[in-house]
């Protein structure tokens, strides 16, 4: 009698792999009966995918008559070929590994129960534990990777672009669209963590050095890595990212302005040579109050988009409560007097002379605040909108449909 439990279709996309796809398909093959014995899969098939290689690779795949072999006729990418091997696949769990024989395919078997065994959607192999082969440079950029990505969901992980990992079948249409390219496993990872539904599990997991030549490009990868995490970042949750560069303005506000401001404190005026020290700290300071202003209106955008309540809680549901109604109109007003207050002897000198001669720190200072209390004002119109755009649509939602009217007799 047939053991119970879920198929697993494993796919393999291969370019150009002719020195390591053989021993890689034999390693699975060999594979599925520990699979089978030591997870709840009860079959395991194989699908392996040439990206339109130019080599021996698709050749050498078809030798085995267990595996079932896809050929593009030109190269579409990583992550298209994992794709199409999915949508061939049979099995309620699909899962892939990288073709240069960095992988080992048993190990199928310890995410298979871990993915079982906590309820988690995506499973995946963490090439950062001990014992990795990884290259030096890459493991710099992917801890790199991990961090920002950490920073962004709040959650940890310790690999973003792990080759090999398990998922169930059903979640896919939750993940797309992913890139085409090699970015697909960091782009996956971003938007299981930003997207907060899903739930994803690490196992670290044995890493060899690769056989044959690298596809990879650190730094245009790199690039394209960064990208993809950013992209699934704004999409879910564009607060984070807007919030992560304001803080970093206003640190570098607060570095540049500190010293101008304690010797304003001690001397009651400034240098001339300060001077574009002073302007290179208000200049961060009205970009740090736009980003985060941008940020409350991003947060309650996604929100109606995703469906889910603006977030209440952490950095973002501060900020939003910060520009909150009451609390824009007070701030803002409060600023608007406050440069007012700071430029009043140069008004009434320009009334009474027609000439100023207010020191220029009280102009930049006054037109700051005033650029401040502006960028509260417009966001509070912008967040009130949006209140009215999802109230409206709320009671049309809210509303009985409509009886058909019944033709006359």
């Amino acid at each position: 009698m047939a053991k119970p439990g879920p198929v697993l279709s494993i796919v393999i996309p291969a370019l150009n792999e002719e020195e390591a796809i053989g021993a890689t398909i034999e390693r699975c093959l060999a594979a599925r009966e520990t699979i089978v014995a030591e997870s709840p899969v009860s079959e395991v098939e194989v699908i392996v995918v040439s990206d339109g290689s130019t080599d021996r690779t698709e050749e050498i795949a078809r030798r085995y008559q267990a595996v079932t072999v896809l050929g593009f006729d030109r190269n579409r990418g990583y992550g298209a070929a994992i794709k199409s091997g999915f949508a061939a696949a049979r099995g309620e769990w699909v899962g892939f590994l990288d073709a240069d024989g960095t992988c080992e395919p048993a190990f199928f078997a310890t995410l298979c129960r871990a993915l079982d065994a906590q309820h988690a959607d995506v499973a995946l192999g963490s090439r950062m534990g001990p014992g990795s082969e990884m290259p030096l440079l890459r493991t710099i950029g992917n801890t790199v990777f991990a961090l920002i990505l950490g920073v962004l969901s709040r959650q940890r992980i310790g690999d973003t672009a792990s080759g090999m990992r398990v998922l169930r079948r059903a979640v896919l249409p939750d993940l797309d669209p992913l890139p085409d390219g090699l970015h697909y496993t960091p782009a996956m990872t971003a938007r299981v963590l930003l997207e907060g539904k899903l739930v994803l599990i690490e196992e670290p997991m044995p890493y060899a050095e690769r056989i044959g030549e690298s596809k990879l490009s650190v730094a245009r990868d790199g690039v394209r890595f960064l990208v993809s995490i950013v992209r699934a970042a704004a999409i879910y949750r564009p607060a984070r990212p807007l919030l992560l560069f304001a803080a970093v303005f206003a640190f570098g506000a607060l570095l540049l302005g500190s010293g101008p401001l304690l010797y304003w404190l001690r001397h009651h005026s400034l240098e001339e040579w300060m001077t574009y020290r002073v302007l290179a700290a208000f200049l961060l300071g009205t970009a740090t109050a736009i980003l985060a202003s941008s940020a409350a209106v991003a947060e309650q955008i996604a929100s109606i988009a995703h469906g889910r309540p603006a977030a209440r809680s952490g950095v973002t549901g501060f900020v939003g409560r910060l520009l909150s109604r009451r609390a824009a109109l007070v701030s803002s007003a409060l600023l608007f007097a406050v440069a007012v207050a700071v430029c009043w002897p140069g008004i009434v000198e320009y009334v009474t002379t027609t000439r100023v001669y207010m020191h220029w720190s009280r102009v930049v200072l006054s037109s700051l605040l005033s650029l401040v209390a502006l960028t509260l004002v417009t966001t509070l119109f912008l967040t009130e909108t949006i209140d009215l755009i999802r109230a409206q649509r709320s009671a049309r939602e809210s509303l009985p449909a409509p009886d058909r009217i019944r033709p006359a007799c």
